[in-house]
């Protein structure tokens, strides 16, 4: 049995994904992938502590030990609240009904 593990780091930007394959000790972190990986010199806005992380689209921690074959997601802070969104576009349905948003054909 190998004492490595194949994995790979992934980070997604609006239009650039980057995608890094390598071989890592067995009991290689989250955190520890990252930055074996060398994404932080490319891109010193990702910080491990701050960046949720995931593997295959699992949230996880940055402690977490990885297995062969996992993909370390590095994701970027959302620019608008979800909730927020929704809340927004529902008080603007509710206002077009209202106001008669329908025409009479």
């Amino acid at each position: 049995m190998s004492d490595r593990i194949n994995i790979e780091v992934v980070y997604a930007l609006p239009h650039e994904q980057v995608l890094l394959k390598l071989q890592a000790p067995q009991d290689t972190t989250v955190d520890g992938a990252i930055r074996l990986s060398g994404i932080l010199e490319k891109h010193p806005e990702i910080d491990p502590g701050r960046n949720k992380l995931g593997i295959y689209g699992k949230l996880t921690k940055a402690d977490a030990v990885l297995r062969d074959r996992d993909r370390v997601e590095i994701y970027r802070p959302l620019l608008a609240d979800p909730k927020e969104v929704r809340r927004k576009r529902a008080e603007e349905g509710r206002a077009m009904k209202k106001g008669g948003g329908e025409s009479a054909a």
